[in-house]
Order: C-alpha cells, then sequence, then structure tokens
C-alpha cells in the first residue's frame, strides 16, 4: 500500500469537512479488461535497433504530450494542487507485487477507490491545436477556475516522463494568481472530477522532505523543489 503525509491527511480532511467531495466518493465499481485497438491515448508497440552490431529490441507506448502548471494564490500565499482519481495509479497499487495486469472485477473492500486518487499540479495533454501557452491557460480555467494571461505563465522547463516506456514530452509553468482572477470553482470538464486543494508553503514543503511519500507524479514533486529553490524566499519575505 502507500503511505501519506499527516499534513496532506489534515488537509484533505479539512476540504472534506468544507462540503468538498473526494473525487473517489462516486465510484463504486472498478474492473479491468484489456486495450482497446481504437485507444486514442495509448499506442503499444515495439522498436528495434542495431547495437555494437546486437540487435536490440524494447516495449514502448506512445502517449499524448503534456504541460502542468504550478500555481501560487498571493492573496492567500497558498500553493494550489488538484487531486481525481487515477486509474493507472489505482492499478499500479492493486497490482503490486505481480508482473501481471490485474483482470476482472477490482475488490474494493481491500482497494476502496482513493487509494488511486493523486495529489498533483494543474495540467492536462497536448490535444489541441494551440501553443503550448494557451492550452496551460486553459487547462488553469478548467481545473482551478483561474483566469489568467498567458503573458503570466512563465517558463520553467521541459522534460520527459517516463522515459523507460513512453517518454511523453512535458512542460512546466509557474504562475502566480490573485483571489481576483478566481472566476470559478474549477473541477474539470466534461466528466472530469477534479478536487482543488490549497496547502501552505510550509504545509508543501514536507511533501519534498527527505522520506516522504506522496501519491502523485515526479511533476509535482520537481515542480515543488524548483519553487523552494527560486521562488519561495522571494513570496514568503
Amino acid at each position: 500500500m502507500f503511505k501519506v503525509l499527516g499534513a496532506l491527511c489534515r488537509s484533505w480532511c479539512s476540504a472534506a469537512q468544507s462540503g468538498v467531495r473526494s473525487p473517489s466518493s462516486c465510484i463504486s465499481r472498478i474492473w479491468f479488461g484489456p486495450l482497446p485497438k481504437d485507444s486514442i491515448w495509448i499506442k503499444p508497440g515495439r522498436l528495434h535497433y542495431l547495437e555494437s552490431d546486437v540487435e536490440k529490441q524494447v516495449d514502448i507506448i506512445k502517449t499524448i504530450d503534456g504541460v502542468v502548471v504550478l500555481l501560487y494564490n498571493k492573496s492567500r500565499e497558498k500553493l494550489i494542487f488538484v487531486r481525481q482519481f487515477r486509474g493507472a495509479v489505482y492499478q499500479g497499487i492493486y497490482s503490486a507485487g505481480s508482473s501481471a495486469m490485474a483482470v476482472g472485477e477490482a475488490n474494493l473492500e481491500k482497494f476502496p477507490p482513493e487509494v488511486g486518487v493523486t495529489l498533483e499540479l494543474c495540467g492536462g495533454a497536448v490535444d489541441k491545436d494551440k501553443s503550448l501557452k494557451e492550452i496551460a491557460k486553459e487547462e488553469v480555467l478548467e481545473e482551478c477556475g483561474y483566469e489568467v494571461p498567458t503573458e503570466s505563465l512563465q517558463h520553467v522547463f521541459d522534460y520527459r516522463s517516463g522515459i523507460g516506456t513512453s517518454s511523453s514530452a512535458m512542460t512546466l509553468y509557474y504562475c502566480e494568481v490573485c483571489d481576483g482572477q478566481k472566476v470559478s470553482e474549477g473541477g474539470g470538464v466534461n466528466t472530469e472530477n477534479i478536487q482543488v486543494l490549497e496547502m501552505s508553503v510550509e504545509e508543501s514543503r514536507k511533501l519534498v522532505q527527505t522520506g516522504a511519500t506522496t501519491n502523485g507524479g515526479p511533476s509535482c514533486l520537481v515542480g515543488l523543489l524548483w519553487f523552494f529553490l527560486f521562488k519561495a524566499p522571494k513570496v514568503t519575505t
């Protein structure tokens, strides 16, 4: 299973007490099945190559590139995160210790949906014919409810995720917002079920302390480390 930081648990409990439902609260059934051939999100394949006259091969997955935005609310001096159920994370925890993919109905008593809920930075897929900044701007509005100009998005760096299998290109931005830019509750679009969560700088710092464990991806941790290195001394003084 996994550990959750005490500070993080308290923040989640506070959100629940304020009437915000967890992203997993509406999930009543989970089951596993084969990947359909017409999936628009994942394309599996095998790459072959010659290295020093030796033929080698590696199984790979073609995925969609993404953008990530580290948001800091100056009005309340809070970092802004999102929580959502991630099926891949749930599957990883459910089938931990086995090389086989889980199949059939999931045991929700042993593995409740909450184990698949992640803590992440705002972000989304590069699936539109728009600039990366325009896509990032839309994600900030859709997920967190802030209207931001593209000029306020500071490019941090570009990197790749899942380099052993997918190697999708990722772009990280930093953006400072204020309460006056909050135009909606966020929460995602269409069938998305996203919870917006704010944490103080000190609470967030615990996420990257030695020995910490979170249920999110490296983009969140890398973004936080950059923030504490380059921004925290300025915004907290």
